[in-house]
């Protein structure tokens, strides 16, 4: 049996608090980075650049027939003509799309104005919108009209050129930027609509981070497939857990990772590491200490109670993504908590 020590991931380990050290037996479950070429595959995502034209749904189904897979599914819809970042799942890793459904995305855009205006107005004129909005979806949508609200997060006038205007937002899934285009214009009082745009970041797929085209991926994968080199693939498909990187997290130790594969609870004994930022009935991503997602669950209690609690349930299971048997079932016998 060998065992090898967790280490803090780099760009979380302020935010993490250590309730109790462990270790990770290597021969049970596996490294994300480290899965087999196919397992890689089917618990991958893809930062794929969307093209102007085809709907999401039909950029995907493309993603299918290159690699030959039948399930596949994308993380937030884009309007044909809208380009940018689409996350695509692929294999058993569409079940963690509903992670990216809710994060926040950005977008940079073009926006023409029906009268010149000042730039100075213009960008007191977007101020107005940052927070909390009332948004009812356009005609052309495919949700049912009714009135709701987005939180726009930050907002940035780039540049102006005469009726041409050069933004980029930040906000809440599910904000239609059309919508603010055309509120814009009426808080001018000159009138606007959207002319491009772009999303530029979608939870942590970002337009920095190794964006590929289809044209890549067909590349990659026949590389692959003629010559057995996997690098190229491997450089474009990121492993599922970047879905869930956004979230907090609470690692688990090795013993009491089956039994949650089973459905049971998760109890204050199996926590090693646990997200400072984690509120009560907030939804929490469960990791291995080898960073493997294990699935999502509601926290009872918010970080520090956690870290202080010695019995009792912490989190209630919702979903599970890793399959049992993976790790070794927990000795005791005819228990539902860990």
């Amino acid at each position: 049996m060998k065992n090898s020590e967790f280490k803090l991931p780099s760009d979380e380990s302020e935010q993490l608090l250590i309730k109790s050290q462990d270790n990770t037996d290597s021969n049970f479950g596996c490294e994300p980075e480290k899965r087999e070429i196919e397992a890689h595959i089917q618990h991958g995502v893809i930062n794929l650049d969307k093209p102007s034209g085809p709907t999401s749904h039909e950029v995907v189904s493309w993603v299918g027939k290159i690699l030959g897979i039948s399930n596949y599914g994308h993380g937030g819809t884009l309007d044909p003509k809208v380009t940018g970042v689409l996350p695509c799942a692929l294999g058993k890793a569409t079940r963690v799309l509903s992670a990216l459904l809710s994060a926040g995305k950005e977008y940079i855009g073009v926006m023409y104005l029906h009268s010149q205006e000042t730039q100075k107005k213009i960008e007191k004129i977007f101020k107005l919108f940052t927070g909390k909005l009332y948004q009812r979806p356009p005609i052309k949508s495919s949700v049912v009209r009714k009135l709701r609200i987005r939180e726009v997060y930050y907002q940035e006038v780039l540049e102006v050129n005469k009726n041409h205007v050069l933004f980029r937002i930040g906000c809440e899934a599910g904000t239609y930027m059309r919508k603010i285009c055309f509120d814009i214009g009426e808080a001018l009082c000159s009138g606007a609509n959207m002319l491009e745009l772009r999303r530029t970041r979608a939870g942590n797929f970002k337009e920095e981070d190794k964006l590929v085209t289809l044209h890549n991926l067909k590349d990659a994968f026949t590389i692959y497939q003629n010559d057995g080199e996997e690098y190229y693939l491997r450089r474009i498909i990121f492993p599922m857990e970047k879905m869930v990187e956004h979230l907090p997290k609470i690692f688990v130790r090795d013993t009491a990772v089956d039994a949650l594969c089973h459905g049971a609870h998760l109890a204050a004994a199996g926590c090693c590491y646990i997200d400072a930022r984690i509120k009560s009935d907030q939804q929490v991503a469960l990791m291995t200490l080898k960073k493997e997602l294990i699935g999502f669950g509601i926290a009872i209690k918010n970080s520090m109670e956690i870290l202080k609690a010695k019995t009792g349930i912490m989190v209630k299971i919702d979903k599970i993504f890793l399959d049992r048997g993976v790790y070794p079932r927990w000795k005791k016998k005819n228990s539902s908590k860990i």
